[in-house]
């Protein structure tokens, strides 16, 4: 369902998925003025790691615009993103952090950046191949709209969304929310786009198919440290480096439980003498499992929550909504400005929650904004 009334120019950004390419062409048939554009957003042309097939990609999102008659540009955002994403994930991973670089993208280049140069260029919005919905609201004046998650619950992409402001909401449109991905895939195929039957895309672009610790080898130095075990405080072996394990991490750890039933997880990071606690997996594992915990950098999409509240979140991408207890730190002198922080209470316990992760926050399948992990 679209809730647009009146014809706009918009600017659709193309990955040269099947995504992005049914919401150009949704828009389209709308009677939308749109603009393909796909963006040009890392190539480590010296050392190249993975597989980022991105010159096969933007052939893909050229011939999409072709097919359904829209012009197409290949925007250069390779410096704004090497600054936002790529270093804010490095810097992340070098202090011990688990950075959620795909939500940063979201807030800070494709509704930032990307949407910027689409103003500039005189677009009244910027479209995307995300499972989200947008609607109007009249219930606060906080927001003109509403986040909503996708109607394909295997497919929503909300969460990737959580650390949007109303601004940003306000100039974003997501066709393609309202569907599932086997409409989608038809609604392709029937207007025969040269991405109908194109395999979806895995991970973030510029690690490709790579693993993250060979994408951090390249960039990160080694700093060895001991392997601790939680429960007694016994070294039982020595890690490459903290940035290449998180919270909950199974396998890498190279450290034999000499046992047939149990395998040792990551439980938690040590700063003081670079040490990577581990126990063996279970309900008793020291730190893996939590009842409460601190966020901060909470931002909001509508109205600010101030004051103690249930809700739900996601504490990852692929978990359910849980219910949660919602405790803003107290307002300070100036009441205009929100809580950045909150203390957080789970109905029930939740396992490996990673500091620098997101926490998308919920209210039904509405979705009020985000906070990272402390």
């Amino acid at each position: 369902m679209s809730f647009v009334m009146t014809s706009e120019r918009i600017l659709v950004a193309m990955s040269g998925g099947v995504d992005s390419s049914v919401a150009a062409l949704r828009l389209k048939q709308q009677g939308h003025d749109i603009v393909g554009a796909y963006m040009k957003n890392w190539i480590n042309e010296d050392n190249v790691i993975g597989h980022c097939p991105w010159m096969q990609d933007i052939d893909d999102a050229r011939a999409v615009a072709d097919k359904i008659g829209i012009e197409f540009r290949v925007v250069n955002l390779m410096s704004d993103y090497r600054r936002l994403v790529v270093d804010y994930l490095l810097d992340g991973y070098q202090r011990g952090l688990t950075p959620n670089p795909d939500v940063m993208c979201n807030r800070e280049m494709k509704f930032g950046v990307f949407a910027k140069y689409a103003q500039a260029e005189g677009f009244a919005a910027v479209a995307t191949g995300h499972y989200a919905r947008r609607i109007p609201s009249s219930l606060t004046p906080h927001a003109s709209h509403l986040l909503l998650e996708g109607l394909d619950s295997n497919k929503d992409q909300s969460y990737f969304l959580a650390l949007l402001s109303q601004a940003q909401l306000a100039t974003a449109r997501f066709p393609i929310g309202d569907l599932t991905k086997p409409e989608l895939r038809a609604l392709a195929a029937d207007a025969h786009l040269p991405t109908a039957t194109k395999k979806d895309s895995q991970g973030i672009c510029f690690i490709g198919e790579v693993k993250m610790a060979d994408f951090l080898k390249t960039y990160v130095p080694d700093h060895p440290g001991p392997i601790v075990r939680a429960t007694d405080g016994q070294v039982i072996g020595e890690h490459r480096g903290l940035h290449y394990y998180t919270i909950g991490q199974r396998r890498g750890i190279r450290i034999p439980s000499n046992t047939d039933d149990k395998a040792y997880v990551v439980t938690g990071k040590r700063a003081a003498d670079h040490a990577l606690l581990v126990a063996f997996d279970g309900p008793d594992a020291p730190g893996l499992w939590a009842s409460e915990c601190r966020v901060h950098s909470v931002s909001f999409i509508g109205e600010p929550i101030t004051e103690n509240r249930r809700i739900e979140c996601k504490v990852r991408y692929r978990d359910p909504r849980v219910f949660i207890e919602f405790t803003p730190d107290p307002v300070g002198r100036d009441l205009r400005i929100p809580p950045s922080a909150a203390s957080i209470r789970f109905e029930h316990p939740q396992r490996a929650l990673a500091s620098g992760q997101i926490m998308a926050l919920y209210d039904g399948d509405q979705l009020l904004g985000g906070a990272v992990f402390a």
